[in-house]
């Protein structure tokens, strides 16, 4: 059984995990791509809450 720390961890992961494909499938520049996923990494709840308000966005389809 999940205590609730490690469930709130999970959740952390699969967020972070998610953001950092939706970095990658920006269309930001590389640089600015590798920036958002290091800051992802290494600050996982601070930098998702930032990616979250200000990163960059997924490619936007043509209607």
């Amino acid at each position: 059984m999940f205590e609730v720390g490690g469930l709130i961890g999970l959740i952390i992961l699969i967020l972070d995990i998610y953001a950092i494909i939706q970095v990658v499938g920006s269309g930001a520049s590389t640089g600015a791509k590798v920036l958002w996923v290091l800051l992802i990494i290494f600050l996982p709840l601070i930098g998702l809450i930032i990616w979250f308000f200000a990163g960059p966005r997924g490619s936007a389809r043509a209607v």
